[in-house]
């Protein structure tokens, strides 16, 4: 498993250059069965990135571009009415695949964004009372531009939450990016990229990701890490316990990476940025705290058992 997982790592790597930590971040994220948001400027890779990642894991790949004007039955689908037959038949939309690209997500209305709530955390969607259920392994994986850009909605907290991880791209570093300027285009690669995993692999490693042994020592850390948030008056707000789940799940997923059956303390604090920078808030609301400052400031509150 960490052979395979390493293989994908490394392919990802050679067209999305110079990010290796966030390409087993986003991994650790998907075998633990979680969705993938990522923000950055525009230019930087995300799209890439989430490109990469579906046609290595062998995936079906639907992309979704995020306007303003997108309408709900734009991403689930609409019933339509069939003269021949005298009845209405569904046309299923583009979150019917096992990847779902929501590019730009934060351009389109709240109203749009809702849609994809139901399909993220119960793997289905209702369409004219009906329920359908969407084809396994599922992920949407988002990428959303800073708010401070002209024409942006701010993304409402039950749908961040639905984001096991949130990644940042950032700029590549120099090497990366003459390589990058001197290369082929990243599209070119794209086209002739081959997966690396079957689907089937894929559903094996997430099955595996719960039974990856955490132990009492380790629960009574999540716990109170949890816990500084809820009491500490750096944080507006706490940490839900839907925020310590994925903390939890996406500890496993990165020791799986990691070739052990077993959670280490670092684990969690290499997955800590990832999981609550788009959960936890300063209380001084200072807009764009990155992540990896309020997760140095929880660890440092909190010690290691």
């Amino acid at each position: 498993m960490k052979d395979a997982l390493e293989e994908v790592t490394r392919r990802a790597g050679e067209i999305v250059l110079g990010k290796r930590q966030t390409i087993r971040l986003a991994l650790a994220c998907l075998i633990a069965r979680g969705h993938l948001l990522i923000e950055d400027l525009p230019g930087v890779g995300k799209t890439t990135l989430a490109h990469v990642l579906a046609q290595l894991l062998g995936l079906r790949f639907n992309r979704i571009q995020f306007t303003s004007d997108l309408l709900p039955a734009d991403i689930l689908g609409v019933a339509v009415y069939e003269r021949a037959t005298g009845e209405f038949r569904f046309h299923p939309g583009p979150v019917f695949a096992q990847v779902v690209l929501a590019d730009e997500i934060n351009r389109a209305t709240p109203k749009a964004q809702s849609a994809l709530l139901e399909a993220m955390e119960e793997r289905q969607v209702t369409v004219e009372g009906e329920t359908r259920p969407l084809p396994l392994p599922f992920f949407v994986i988002a990428t959303q531009n800073p708010l401070q850009q002209v024409g942006t909605f701010p993304l409402p907290e039950s749908q961040l939450d639905r984001f096991l991880m949130r990644l940042e791209m950032g700029y590549p570093d120099a090497a990366a990016e003459r390589e990058l300027l001197r290369g082929a285009d990243r599209r070119d690669l794209l086209a002739n990229l081959t997966p690396a995993l079957t689907p089937a692999a894929l559903l094996a490693m997430q099955r595996a990701v719960p039974a990856v042994h955490v132990s009492e020592a380790l629960l009574d850390y999540v716990q109170a890490l949890i816990a500084e948030t809820r009491r500490s008056p750096a944080y507006r707000g706490g940490l839900s316990p839907r925020a310590g789940l994925a903390l939890l799940r996406g500890a496993q997923g990165w020791a799986t990476l990691e070739g052990r059956d077993h959670v280490l303390p670092e684990d969690i604090q290499t997955v800590l940025p990832a999981v609550v920078g788009h959960r936890l808030h300063p209380a001084d609301d200072r807009r764009g705290t990155p992540p990896a400052d309020l997760a140095e400031g929880l660890l440092e509150a909190v010690a290691i058992p």
